[in-house]
Parts: C-alpha cells; sequence; structure tokens
C-alpha cells in the first residue's frame, strides 16, 4: 500500500489497483488520477476537509463513488449522496478494509459547538484521526498521519499523541496554517515523539509518497 500526501488534510491511498481518497478539502489542489477510485472518506463537516467543488469533481471523474462520513457530513453535504459511518463501523471498499475510531472533533473553544469527527484506519495499517487525538484502542498503527497544525492543536498534546499511538512510522498533516518555520518546528517535535517508540518520521510534502 502507498500513501500519498497532498495540500493540509487530504490524503491518497493506492492498494491493488485501487485507490482511496481521505479529506479533500478547500486548501487542496484539484486532485487527479483518480480511475481507480472505489471511495472517498470524509472525517467531519468543516470545509477544510471537503467541498462539493471536490466532490462535484470526483463524481464527473468517477460516478457513484461512495462517500463515508459521520452524520454531520451528510446533513452538510445536502444533495450528495453519503453513506454514514460511525465509531465502531467497519467498511470494504475495493482492496481496502476501513475501521472507524473516534467520534468528536477536538475542542477548539468553548464557544464552538464540538461535532462529530471519525478517524479511519486502513487495512489495519495506516491510521488516519482527522481533527482528533483519538487512539485507535487495540491497534499496532504501521503508519500513523499526526496533525502538525490547527485552531484546536498545542504541539505538545500533538506530541503525547504521537507517544500514546506508538506507531512504527509517522508523518505530518494538517499543516497549511502553519508557515514553514512553524511546520520545520512541529515536524521537529513530532519526529522525537516517534522516535521515542523505535519508529521513524517522514516529513511529507505535498506529492510525496510513502510506501508501508
Amino acid at each position: 500500500m502507498r500513501v500519498t500526501k497532498f495540500e493540509h488534510a487530504a490524503l491518497r491511498l493506492d492498494e491493488s489497483g485501487d485507490t482511496l481518497l481521505i479529506d479533500p478539502g478547500s486548501f487542496t489542489s484539484p486532485i487527479d488520477d483518480l480511475d481507480q477510485l472505489v471511495a472517498v472518506v470524509i472525517t467531519h463537516e468543516h470545509p477544510d476537509h471537503w467541498t462539493p467543488d471536490h466532490l462535484d469533481r470526483i463524481l464527473r471523474a468517477v460516478p457513484g463513488t461512495p462517500f463515508f462520513a459521520p452524520a454531520g457530513v451528510a446533513r452538510a453535504a445536502e444533495g450528495y449522496e453519503i453513506t454514514v459511518v460511525a465509531p465502531g463501523d467497519t467498511v470494504t471498499a475495493g482492496a481496502f478494509a476501513l475501521r472507524f475510531f473516534g467520534g468528536v472533533h477536538a475542542v477548539i473553544h468553548s464557544s464552538i459547538p464540538v461535532i462529530e469527527n471519525v478517524g479511519v484506519l486502513v487495512n489495519d495499517e495506516f491510521y488516519y484521526p482527522g481533527d482528533s487525538y483519538a487512539v485507535p484502542e487495540g491497534v499496532e498503527v504501521g503508519t500513523l498521519a499526526a496533525p502538525l497544525g490547527a485552531p484546536w492543536l498545542k504541539i505538545g498534546d500533538a506530541m503525547d499523541y504521537v507517544l500514546a499511538v506508538k506507531p512504527r512510522r509517522s508523518f505530518g498533516t494538517h499543516d497549511m496554517t502553519l508557515s514553514v518555520a512553524g511546520k520545520t518546528m512541529h515536524r521537529q517535535r513530532l519526529q522525537w515523539a516517534t522516535e521515542q517508540n523505535g519508529g521513524e518520521f517522514f516529513a511529507l510534502e505535498p506529492g510525496d509518497s510513502l510506501d508501508l
């Protein structure tokens, strides 16, 4: 399986000729070469994780593509056919077995309502928590896409999250709100956290891939 990072929170996984797309949002450039797309996962309803433009472009390229997302996305994405998933659910799409964890978005501020969010485990190897620190209990995570920057993120909390998950490999995502200097600093912190349990950290730029 191969994972490719795009701008901000968008991720692509390829396995056995099939493609899975996660969180194509407002900070992400149009993603091409989707002929083998079998599903899209949207972790929550915020626009930096999905937009109508991205969904329309996907459906033009691959009509009938299934979208898996929590109920909040189904309400926000009125007019699109969304298969609602929740923590504990498992689904299969082509070569991908998906397991969902978590349930709620990380707190931004007490004045802002907390929304639904799911983390997704792909083929018992790759885990992406969306906008949360949800630990997939009972899972040995091979590769973690760890958040680098967000209105809800303090780097110490992100470090503690990586320490709790103990992945064999990790890389940073959710990073378009950071300056170059901030991204470099946060990567160094998550590298340290990954290495504490013998893992390896990768600094992926948009378009970079990692074989899992």
